[in-house]
């Protein structure tokens, strides 16, 4: 017997097709399904199709009970996260910084706790270690404070550097 199928449909309406066994991973999609009747479809106003696409491989690939998303212990011991986490989800969030980001509100709208500890501790695993300059350089941060101002703040919180 096949599992049964639920239709989400993206910002974009782009229908896409997940198992009820899936969606149960994504605390949104399992209110949906005790709360809506099998034939309707749920929309999803706010995940763009791509990120959908991301997210439904996700839930896919953990839809099994028996399977659980990596625990990543914090704070992270390296920035290489190919040694945190298993192979898969390694690959999985190995994007560009744009598409993580994204995947990370997707993850945090549809509250799938694996899919965002695992997005955001890669996103922190490329900022560890790294000096301000560097990770204003790899997220294309543009810095718009004065250097009077930014000492300034550096003065306020040098507190929390001694964390």
């Amino acid at each position: 017997m096949a599992a049964a199928q639920r239709k989400l449909v993206s910002k974009e309406g782009q229908a896409f097709y997940i198992s009820e066994q899936a969606a149960l991973r994504s605390n949104v999609l399992k209110s949906c399904l005790e709360d809506y009747r099998p034939e309707t479809d749920i929309d999803l106003p706010n995940v763009s199709a791509g990120m959908l696409e991301l997210v439904l491989e996700y839930l896919n690939h953990y839809q099994d009970p028996e399977l659980s998303p990596p625990i990543i212990e914090k704070p992270l011991k390296t920035a290489n996260f190919s040694v945190l986490v298993p192979e898969w989800d390694f690959m999985f969030v190995e994007k560009p910084h744009e598409v993580l980001f994204e995947l990370i509100l997707a993850a945090n709208y549809l509250d799938i706790p694996g899919l965002l500890e695992l997005s955001s501790a890669k996103v922190a695993s490329m900022m560890k270690g790294r000096t301000l300059e560097e990770i204003r350089s790899t997220f294309n941060v543009v810095n718009e404070f004065t250097p009077e101002e930014e000492a300034q703040i550096r003065e306020e919180n040098r507190w929390a550097e001694e964390l």
